[in-house]
């Protein structure tokens, strides 16, 4: 089963959610603050990372930082009861998703085993069907390269590093340049169906999807904004 690192300054949180976990029958590495988990994290990377965002030493967002620096580790970050100024923060950060605390065990365990499904399954290598046709290869949509057999993209020919969720929007709305692909769409692509998350979550990945290819070409505009109906690619 998956190793799951949960990072958090709450020793009832860690003990609860562990044990939650460990009984689904995950592997759990517990840290309390985010200085110990960062070495933690960096020497043995886990499959999934949990994340207090407000933590002494280190917070969540810093780790998160930190950890993007070398690696796609996905992560969902447990927020703060109604501070949304977390929530929009841990999106813009990179963070794959986010919980806001209180929350229920099932809802938790929902939001991980989504996030493990799409991002095990983005990873899987290529392989033919069973009708001996290829899975589709790497495309290309002017400067754009999506490659998802090996997580890659690139902007007229410069790597840009993505989130699985990133890749997912991404490859999404450029699969058919020109059509308009409203949030639920968006949503369909990169969530599991059992998981919901509203419209900001959405506007945060494209914002961050928009920043990251603006910081190699400063004159990127690809993907359009329909106010009142959804997104779209423009080649």
């Amino acid at each position: 089963m998956a190793t799951i690192a949960l990072v958090d300054d709450d020793k009832n949180i860690l003990t609860s959610v562990s044990m939650l976990l460990e009984q689904e029958g995950y592997q759990v590495k517990t840290f309390s603050d985010g200085a110990a988990a960062l070495d933690g994290l960096t020497a043995a990377p886990p499959d999934l990372a949990i994340l207090d965002i407000k933590m002494p030493r280190m917070d969540g967002l810093e780790l998160l930082r930190r950890l993007r620096q070398s690696g796609d580790l996905p992560v969902i970050f447990l927020t703060s009861k109604d501070e949304e100024i977390d929530e929009l923060m841990g999106l813009n950060a990179g963070a794959d998703d986010y919980i806001r605390k209180p929350f229920s065990q099932r809802l938790l365990l929902e939001r991980v085993k989504a996030v493990l499904r799409r991002n095990e399954g983005h990873k899987q290598p290529s392989s033919a069907p069973a009708n001996g046709e290829p899975k589709k290869e790497a495309m290309v949509r002017g400067k754009l390269a999506l490659d998802p057999q090996r997580h890659e993209c690139t902007w007229d020919g410069k790597p840009v590093r993505l989130t699985v969720t990133e890749f997912l929007i991404l490859q999404c709305l450029a699969q058919r340049p020109g059509f308009v692909k409203s949030r639920d769409n968006l949503m369909d692509a990169a969530y599991d169906d059992q998981v919901y998350v509203d419209d900001r979550t959405i506007d945060s990945h494209i914002k961050r999807l928009r920043k990251k290819f603006k910081a190699i070409d400063d004159d990127f505009d690809a993907i359009e904004t329909l106010y009142g109906v959804g997104y779209r690619y423009k080649e």
